[in-house]
């Protein structure tokens, strides 16, 4: 082999990198950079969640907001009518996610022709399909309300598709059994 030969063969297995100064270069780029864009970027980020100094975040009613029961007890005396909801409210709650579009066949509010028959059939067997349930509305359409309420709602829907049902009265309180 030639002194040339042995010139090329050493070339072709040579890196890209041939002094110190390129070593020093290619260290940093490829651990140093890399390592400093993790760091800003980590910092960007944990720091966006952080309430800033002068806002509401940390105020009393704002932190009471964040650290509130999820759900609460409401206790009603049945014997005080002022307690209880109204036939509209009623239906507010509950009865118009089906009733106030026509879902899964149920009388639309105020649809006089729906709810004709319905009517025909009187306020008592209409108290009992909302009660117990029919078709595809489940016991008091899935709601926890009184046989009270959920009557007077009964009342309020039928009144506004054509019915002329009284209003209907607070029932009488049960007797005490402790005399």
């Amino acid at each position: 082999m030639s002194a040339s030969q042995d010139h090329d063969h050493d070339e072709a297995h040579t890196g890209p990198i041939k002094t110190p100064k390129q070593l020093a270069w290619a260290v940093l780029f490829s651990f140093v950079v890399p390592v400093i864009v993790i760091i800003l970027l980590a910092n960007y980020v944990t720091t966006a969640t952080k309430p800033a100094a002068g806002t509401g975040a940390l105020e009393g009613e704002a932190v009471a907001g964040r650290i509130a029961p999820v759900g609460h007890v409401e206790v009603k005396d049945v014997n005080d009518a002022a307690s209880m909801k109204t036939g509209e409210q009623v239906f507010q709650a509950q009865c118009s996610a089906c009733h106030a579009t026509g879902a899964a066949g149920a009388p639309k509010l105020g649809d006089a022709a729906a709810w004709g028959p319905r009517i025909k059939s009187g306020v008592e067997a209409l108290l009992h399909s909302a009660l117990a349930g029919k078709g595809n509305m489940g016991p008091q359409g899935g709601g926890d309300f009184s046989d009270f309420e959920i009557q007077r709602a009964v009342v309020y829907m039928a009144n506004q598709g054509g019915a002329k049902f009284d209003e209907p009265k607070m029932p009488a309180p049960a007797a005490s059994a402790a005399n």
